[in-house]
């Protein structure tokens, strides 16, 4: 059985266009890691201790001057959910894995990874400023803070939504519903319980569907607000891609090598797409969507599927 969840778990990683179970496989080791610690050092007498670290790592503080010693949790708190509450963690990465299928087909795998992370920030941002700036949630600042993917959810769900209104999914006992009422009525509810029990969860809801909304709208416009996500993405997948080994190679000089480089050099300049570059392409379309392509790709593209 293990062997099996590692290799689940690799094969996370190494599928292409897979963000959403990257997604998913993440919150679920993050909870179990809690609840890990949790147990240990509870058993151990250590609970105190525990509780604390868990708090300062994932937990968002609702003042300002307690979330400028820990930064961190403007991000971190997206991946981790109370340990009291397993359905805040089940309904949220059945929703993640619903509404992010869609944004995969039609947008790309990155682009479920950039609404999930600027809807955590922007949902984190409007908590922080409701707790600091809100005479009625300043009364009520949480002593712990907020933790869970609600918002990040939220993001992507509305921006679904957004991308997709009239797309309709099959409800138990309610039948074909179009994802645009499903949105809707998580942002009624929000608003709502923005001023309950858990207000300051509820408002940080507001701040991911708003962003989700914002980041499909503006990309239909061709304004891309996730470029910055992306580089990030970039630059750890370079980290822990293989490098190329460097072959040394010698020419021998004469006629015969000046005739090879002069067809190689027509073979280059006759613009014919070789299959390692059509390749390069497909994998581009998996990974951002077939919008992502420059023109000079979608003609490649294009004379390929001619042969």
């Amino acid at each position: 059985m293990l062997n099996s969840f590692v290799d689940d778990f690799k094969n996370a990683w190494n599928r292409p266009n897979n963000a959403v179970m990257q997604l998913i496989f993440i919150n679920v080791i993050v909870f179990l890691a809690m609840a890990v610690v949790t147990v240990i050092t509870n058993l151990s007498g250590f609970g105190e201790f525990g509780n604390t670290f868990l708090v300062e790592l994932f937990y968002i503080p609702g003042s300002f001057s307690e979330f400028i010693t820990r930064p961190w949790t403007i991000i971190t708190y997206a991946f981790a959910h109370n340990l009291s509450d397993i359905f805040h963690i089940l309904f949220n990465m059945l929703f993640l894995y619903w509404f992010g299928r869609l944004i995969t087909e039609y947008l790309g795998s990155d682009r479920v990874i950039s609404i999930y992370v600027n809807g955590a920030i922007f949902g984190a941002v409007l908590y922080l400023l409701a707790y600091n700036f809100v005479p009625f949630y300043i009364e009520r600042t949480p002593i712990l803070g907020m933790i869970g993917a609600s918002a990040a959810v939220n993001a992507i769900m509305v921006g679904a939504a957004t991308l997709l209104p009239n797309y309709t999914f099959h409800l138990l006992f309610l039948g074909p519903v179009r994802i645009k009422y499903i949105a809707a009525f998580f942002v009624v509810v929000s608003f709502i319980g923005s001023v309950g029990d858990n207000a300051g969860g509820n408002v940080a809801h507001l701040g991911g569907a708003f962003m989700g909304w914002l980041y499909v709208s503006q990309l239909q416009k061709g304004t891309d607000l996730g470029r910055w996500v992306y580089a990030i993405i970039s630059f750890f997948r370079g980290l822990f891609k293989p490098k190329p080994k460097i072959k040394v190679t010698y020419k021998k000089s004469g006629s015969k090598s000046s005739g090879n480089k002069q067809t190689s050099s027509a073979s280059t300049s006759s613009g014919k797409a070789s299959q390692e570059e059509i390749d390069r392409i497909l994998d581009k379309i998996s990974e951002k969507g077939y919008s992502s392509l420059s023109k000079e790709e979608k003609q490649k593209l294009f004379d390929a599927s001619k042969k």
